[in-house]
């Protein structure tokens, strides 16, 4: 993984605040680390932290980090704070999602996405990229499949590499194989600057685009709340804005 990381052995043991002579017995399998240095080495090259309970477990020792269930009472302040952000973000679409891109929980608005998919892709364990690239799914309203499938497939690739999640590099070759092209950059508009590559969705005879954003906890112990991202969209334009507002509202003579 330091390889990876591109650290020479001299840089991680700076860094880690070993000696290089001392990560190299390591390395080689002369020296037995503590698992004290376990830690530190793995914090200094990123390491997830169910990783690290199994670099440690490799090692001869135990655990360093829990991994409750979401519903543990342990966890309620961190369910209590996605529903705060989910709840916040309507009328925009939100959704909670797992170390897998599976849905754990999502606002109301999520349903525009999820409206039409065949009923195999929302039969729980829903998985969210899954839904989004494929033929069934959200694939056939989306205007800019190549972008946003080139952006989703390049980030969940960076994911399985930097976890050395098998799960994920297995998702990653399902979800290749899926129609829809891919596009080397993404593509230009001059007459509309972009900062960020849209979502560009059609919703009947509508298109609406949404910026998107992912929300991470920022100092997780535990390897479940360490797994877990909110992944938002905002609306691009005041047309997505007004749409979404409106399809917020209720009917007339409603409650």
């Amino acid at each position: 993984m330091r390889l990876g990381c591109r650290l020479s052995q001299l840089d991680l043991s700076i860094e880690a605040g070993v000696s290089a002579r001392h990560l190299s017995f390591v390395e080689t399998g002369r020296s037995r680390p503590s698992p004290e240095l376990i830690l530190r080495l793995a914090e200094q090259l990123g390491m997830p932290l169910a990783e690290r309970n199994t670099v440690l477990l490799a090692g001869g020792y135990a655990p360093a980090y829990p991994s409750h269930e979401l519903n543990d009472p342990e966890l309620a302040p961190v369910r209590a704070a996605v529903r705060q952000i989910l709840d916040g973000h309507n009328p925009y679409p939100a959704a909670l999602v797992d170390q897998h891109w599976q849905l754990v929980e999502a606002n109301p608005a999520v349903a525009l996405f999820t409206a039409g998919a065949e009923p195999h892709l929302l039969t729980p364990p829903i998985n969210v990229l899954r839904l989004s690239l494929h033929p069934d799914g959200m694939a056939r309203h989306i205007r800019n499949l190549p972008e946003w499938r080139t952006h989703l497939l390049k980030r969940l690739r960076q994911q399985a590499a930097t976890r050395n999640d098998p799960a994920l590099y297995e998702l990653h070759e399902e979800l290749r194989g899926y129609p829809g092209g891919d596009v080397a950059v993404p593509v230009r508009d001059d007459a509309v600057p972009r900062v960020v590559i849209p979502l560009r969705y059609r919703h009947g005879d509508q298109e609406l685009s949404f910026l998107s954003t992912t929300t991470l906890f920022g100092t997780p112990l535990d390897v479940t709340v360490s797994g877990l991202a909110v992944e938002a969209f905002f609306p691009a334009d005041p047309a997505t804005t007004a749409t979404l507002q409106a399809l917020a509202k209720p009917s007339a003579g409603t409650g």
